[in-house]
């Protein structure tokens, strides 16, 4: 069997750095691999905890699928689609939850996190792992590539997977693998990570100028133009060492320590990268945007396709439960 990865991003606003360095290029990257298949969807579903304003979640759905294929992603080698044009997985949802435990999904750490932010806590919060679960499970995912913070919601899947074999003694999922991006924290404007929930992002989306103040607002500390700084505790230096090459952040590095160079010298550089790196997806941005109805069309078939593969794997669970 071919290894198969899956991975979903929610439309909950504007994609940014970190979202690109720590999930979008690896799944860019993952269409290299050799005897291997690949799902990548909008999860319009999840984000429904979080969106609940209809105009809002179109817009976000839209500009997801716009700048993921802006972007690189080949609709050619992997498939791309709506969750929500794939009932299917609601449905696996339920055979899921059946077999799972109340306190099992008491200590997702996510869970709780967003509890202890005063998000309220809604039934779709709370079973927010299992729907995850069937979102990987259906495909008969092995391969997920996901940052640190989402590493237990796979151990719960792969859990949950299990449960579901023993209640109704049928071996119907395989066990998934997390992957994990070798790119550390990208940190935002305050230096926490970037987020869209802390308000620190700086947005793909952006026009020049709109990264210039972004950039420029990057929290840095007030040692003086002439003194040394410490590259390694500097949020500039560090998106900067996203787009650099080993000789140039050697470079840079370099004149932070030798001290005469300002904080404004280093965000300027910084802005030129960002600018250069992001050139061909802003082309490729405004042309999806002009023919909407090939962003469409991509959506379209690969919904289509993901619906053959999930389709294949729910009749093989409700035989299991006795349902077919």
């Amino acid at each position: 069997m071919a290894t198969r990865i899956l991975s979903g991003v929610q439309p909950s606003g504007n994609l940014h750095l970190g979202n690109y360095f720590g999930a979008i290029r690896q799944h860019i990257a993952l269409q290299e691999v050799p005897d291997s298949e690949r799902f990548y969807f909008i999860a319009d579903y999840h984000a429904l905890t979080t969106v609940q304003d209809a105009d809002e979640m179109r817009r976000n759905t839209r500009n997801v699928a716009v700048d993921y294929l802006a972007l690189g992603l080949d609709p050619r080698r992997s498939t791309f689609f709506r969750q929500s044009d794939v009932p299917e997985v609601t449905e696996l949802t339920w055979l899921l939850g059946v077999a799972t435990g109340m306190g099992f999904l008491e200590r997702a750490h996510s869970y709780k996190d967003k509890i202890a932010k005063g998000i309220k806590p809604s039934v779709g919060l709370f079973t927010y792992p299992v729907l995850m679960a069937a979102d990987i499970l259906i495909y008969k995912s092995n391969v997920v590539p996901v940052g640190q913070d989402q590493v237990q919601h796979i151990e719960m899947t792969q859990d949950m997977a299990g449960y579901f074999n023993q209640t109704f003694k049928k071996a119907v999922f395989v066990r998934p693998e997390p992957r994990l991006s070798a790119t550390p924290k990208v940190p935002g404007t305050d230096g926490e990570k970037m987020s869209k929930s802390y308000g620190n992002t700086i947005d793909l989306q952006m026009d020049e100028k709109e990264l210039k103040k972004a950039i420029m607002s990057i929290k840095t500390d007030s040692t003086p133009v002439e003194q040394p700084k410490n590259p390694d505790a500097c949020n500039v230096f560090a998106l900067y060492s996203l787009f650099a090459t080993d000789e140039e952040r050697d470079a840079l590095s370099a004149r932070y320590r030798a001290g005469g160079m300002g904080y404004g010298v280093a965000k300027q550089m910084l802005l030129e990268k960002v600018v250069a790196y992001f050139a061909p997806y802003r082309a490729r941005r405004a042309e999806l945007l002009a023919h909407p109805e090939q962003v469409d069309e991509v959506l379209r078939q690969g919904a289509a396709k993901a619906r053959a593969v999930a389709r294949q794997t729910l009749d093989e669970a409700k035989r299991a439960c006795g349902l077919l």
